[in-house]
């Protein structure tokens, strides 16, 4: 018997080799029946001549163009408000799904108590020289969780029961980023959330993606003191005011380091550790941040030797 539909929105943006090994994860996936809705946000070349020879079998394609750029914030709501499912899942244009993701996502549905309302995987972070997989066991009512920093993913591994959208609203397109962290609260506000433990979802940051999330100055100015400025009331009061600010900052202090904002660095990881000194990855980041790209460099390269020791494979 086939399953409730389940929507895809995935918007996209010049990356035409990337959306056909997006959409072949959406079209491989063995989940039935799908409604794919790709949101082409003026695409210099446009997604219907990228995707002109691509064979959607059952799978329901529409292909939506916005007349001009409104950024991919704009165009995850565009598909949501096109959608038909009862599910709402979203994938990015650089992103890849392994096959059973959304099967195993409806089959949590189907299990969970009706107060769950969002279901997410874990992740496989692949970047330049190595990969990291991340299983997530939050679940329930994750809103103190969140809060706290807590991780869930981002929109690639989500997927959302459309009443619970209707509760909560569309994703706030005044984020530049962080769109995600502000809409997971929001939603966690409406109903549980359940969780599949393996990383069906497959996430590319390799340096060279242009990636709205890799503009951190935006991040800084604008997405940081709204995410504070939306919740930080709300995490009063649960009583983790301090708990909520100590994690923006460090979420953000650490976005900092990556890209060499090594002043921005410094001021908001011991910002996050003046709030909340109790978490061990707030001491590692801030001591890394010290010396710049002095104590950073060579702090990155020992977690690389360290992951990549860690995966290698055991000979007998």
């Amino acid at each position: 018997m086939k399953g409730p539909l389940v929507s895809v929105v995935l918007p996209t943006y010049k990356r035409p080799g990337k959306l056909r090994d997006a959409v072949d994860s959406i079209l491989g996936q063995t989940y039935d029946p799908v409604e794919l809705v790709v949101v082409d946000d003026h695409s210099p070349t446009p997604a219907s001549e990228t995707l002109s020879d691509t064979a959607f079998g059952d799978t329901r394609g529409r292909i939506i163009r916005h007349e001009e750029n409104r950024g991919a914030n704009e165009a995850r709501n565009t598909g949501i408000e096109a959608s038909n499912g009862e599910y709402v899942a979203f994938l990015d244009d650089d992103d890849t799904w392994r096959p059973k993701k959304l099967a195993k996502q409806v089959s949590t549905f189907r299990e969970s108590g009706s107060a769950v309302g969002v279901v997410y995987t874990g992740t496989e972070y692949v970047y330049d020289d190595y990969s990291r997989s991340y299983v997530y066991t939050l679940s329930g009512d994750v809103t103190t969780d969140l809060l706290q920093g807590g991780k869930l993913g981002e929109f690639t591994t989500l997927m959302v029961q459309r009443d619970v959208i209707a509760k909560a609203g569309l994703p706030d397109t005044r984020f530049p980023s962080w769109q995600d962290r502000d809409w997971m609260i929001r939603l966690s506000r409406h109903c549980e959330f359940g969780v599949v433990t393996e990383p069906l979802t497959v996430r590319n940051l390799q340096m060279d993606n242009e990636s709205i999330s890799d503009n951190f100055e935006a991040k800084r100015d604008v997405s940081y003191p709204l995410l504070l400025e939306k919740h930080r009331e709300t995490a009063g009061e649960y009583g983790l005011e301090d708990e909520f600010v100590a994690a923006t900052s460090e979420a953000l202090g650490r976005t900092a380091l990556k890209y060499g904002y090594y002043d921005d660095a410094r001021k908001y990881l011991l910002k996050a550790l003046y709030c909340d000194p109790t978490k061990q990855s707030r001491w590692a980041y801030s001591l890394a941040s010290l010396g710049g790209v002095f104590t950073y460099r060579p702090a990155k390269e020992l977690v690389r030797i360290f992951h990549e020791v860690r995966d290698r494979p055991t000979v007998r």
